[in-house]
C-alpha cells in the first residue's frame, strides 16, 4: 500500500510542480525560504511601513515579532500582539530566522503567458490537425479491423503478422525514407504529412478494433443477411453500433497522440511557425522564458486544460474501451 501511494505520489509530482508554480510569482520562486505552495512572507505594519514577520526564539519561547530595526548581532522588534510595549531588542543574527509564511497565490501569470503566446492559432492548428488525424485513423481502422475480424481470405494471418510486426518497427528506422518522399511530392512544410498517413490504418487501433469486433456475435451478420443486408450495411448498421466504447477508446488514444506529438511537426513544419501546433509553440514559449517558470508552467496548464476536459467527460465510455479490448496503448 505504501509503496503503490509512494509510486502514485512520484508520478503526479511533476503535475504538482506545475500546478504550484504556476501560481507564483517570480519573486515566491527564487525566495531562498521558498516553500511548496505559493506564499508570501508575512508583515505588519508599524507607524505606516510595513516589517516581515519572523519566528523569533525567546526565553518565552518561540515568538512572531516584526523586525523594525535589522542588525548585524542584535535587532529591534516589535511585538504585533503588544505593540505599545515599544521595540524589543533581540541578539542574535535575524537572517538566520525562518520568515512567517501566508498562502498568496497570483493569476498574474495566466493573462501575461496568454499575452506572449499565440494560444488561439496554436490551439486552432492543433484542433485541427488532431482531429483530422484521428478521423482518418479511426475510420481506415474500422474497415481494415472488420476485414480482418469478419472475412476470411489467403493470406489473412501473415498480413495480420506483417501489420502487429509494424509496431516494433522503431519510428527513427523510417524517419528518413519518409522525410525524403515527402519533401520530394512538395509536402515539406505543411500539415499533409502529419495527417493523410493515418488515412491508412494504424496497428495499434487495427488490433483494438478487431479484437472487439470479434467478440460480437456473427449471429448478428448472420441474421442481417438474411434480411438482405451486405457486408458494408452490417458494418454500419451492426458492428459499429455495439463498439462504441472501443471506438471512443481508439479516438482518445489517437486524439491525445496527435495533441501530444512534438517530433513529427518539428520535422515537418522547420521554418513555418504559423502551422505550429501547441506542442512545438509551447516548446519555443518555454525556451525564451527559461527565467520566468511561473509563466512557462501556466502555458502549460492551458495547453492541458482541452485534453482534460474531454478525458473527464468521455472517461466512462474510455475506460470500458480498454477493459473490453484488454490492451493499453
Amino acid at each position: 500500500m505504501l509503496i503503490a501511494l509512494g509510486a502514485v505520489i512520484a508520478f503526479l509530482m511533476p503535475l504538482g510542480y506545475m500546478g504550484t508554480t504556476a501560481f507564483k510569482t517570480i519573486q515566491q520562486i527564487i525566495d531562498p525560504h521558498s516553500v511548496l505552495l505559493p506564499s508570501s512572507p508575512m508583515t505588519y505594519n508599524y507607524q505606516g511601513k510595513d516589517y516581515t514577520l519572523y519566528q523569533v526564539p525567546t526565553e518565552q519561547g518561540i515568538r512572531t515579532l516584526a523586525l523594525v530595526e535589522p542588525g548585524r548581532e542584535e535587532s529591534g522588534w516589535i511585538d504585533p500582539a503588544n505593540p505599545a510595549a515599544g521595540i524589543i531588542t533581540w541578539v542574535g543574527r535575524w537572517r538566520t530566522l525562518e520568515p512567517v509564511y501566508e498562502i498568496r497565490p497570483t493569476l498574474d501569470n495566466f493573462p501575461r503567458a496568454w499575452d506572449q503566446i499565440n494560444f488561439p492559432r496554436l490551439f486552432r492548428n492543433t484542433l485541427f490537425i488532431s482531429l483530422s488525424s484521428t478521423l482518418g485513423a479511426v475510420i481506415s481502422s474500422i474497415f481494415v479491423a472488420y476485414g480482418f475480424a469478419r472475412f476470411r481470405f489467403r493470406g489473412k494471418n501473415t498480413l495480420f503478422l506483417l501489420l502487429m510486426a509494424s509496431i516494433i518497427l522503431p519510428t527513427q528506422v523510417t524517419l528518413i525514407p519518409q522525410y525524403i518522399f515527402f519533401r520530394s511530392i512538395g509536402w515539406g512544410g505543411t500539415w499533409l504529412p502529419l495527417i493523410v498517413p493515418h488515412f491508412f490504418a494504424n496497428a495499434y487501433n487495427v488490433f483494438l478494433l478487431r479484437q472487439y469486433f470479434r467478440g460480437i456475435p456473427r449471429d448478428l451478420d448472420e441474421a442481417a443477411t438474411i434480411d438482405g443486408a451486405n457486408p458494408l450495411r452490417i458494418l454500419f448498421s451492426v458492428i459499429i453500433p455495439q463498439s462504441w466504447s472501443a471506438l471512443t477508446a481508439v479516438s482518445l488514444f489517437h486524439f491525445f497522440w496527435a495533441w501530444n506529438d512534438f517530433f513529427t511537426p518539428l520535422v515537418y513544419l522547420q521554418g513555418n511557425p504559423e502551422l505550429y501546433p501547441i506542442s512545438v509553440g509551447l516548446t519555443e514559449f518555454t525556451n525564451a522564458f527559461t527565467t520566468q517558470p511561473g509563466l512557462a508552467m501556466a502555458a502549460a496548464m492551458m495547453t492541458l486544460a482541452l485534453p482534460a476536459v474531454l478525458f473527464f467527460s468521455a472517461q466512462r465510455a474510455f475506460m470500458q474501451g480498454i477493459v473490453i479490448t484488454g490492451v493499453e496503448k
